[in-house]
């Protein structure tokens, strides 16, 4: 029996995927640094300052899922995006600092970019 060759579809179809991860960790990553910066200051300082303790209450809890979420993605898009090594730690490092998702979605996606660009 031989090995059926890949067609121009299904090669089509694993980029759209992977396309589309990327996107999704894209999403959720600006989602969750934003969830992460309305917490920290407006949330935080409403709560300290004067004496206003739900908005940390209920962006706290967003965030919390959001997190979550966002490592899930980040997983899973490592996965079928084979990003680089550096990529899945350099991803959670990313959520715990202020515009640490922003940061690291501009410097993955400039990396896979260059690795495109040398594959090509």
């Amino acid at each position: 029996m031989s090995q059926a060759q890949p067609t121009i579809e299904k090669i089509h179809s694993l980029r759209k995927k992977q396309e589309t991860a990327l996107k999704s960790l894209t999403l959720i990553g600006y989602l969750e640094g934003t969830s992460f910066l309305l917490l920290l200051f407006i949330a935080m300082p409403l709560k300290y300052m004067m004496d206003i303790p739900e908005g940390v209450k209920y962006i706290g809890m967003a965030h919390g899922v959001l997190f979550i979420v966002y490592i899930v993605v980040l997983v899973g898009t490592a996965i079928k995006v084979k990003i680089p090594r550096w990529a899945i730690p350099a991803g959670v490092l990313g959520s715990l600092l202020p515009f640490g998702p922003f940061i690291f979605d501009h410097l993955l996606k400039k990396n896979l970019q260059k690795s495109v660009s040398k594959e090509a």
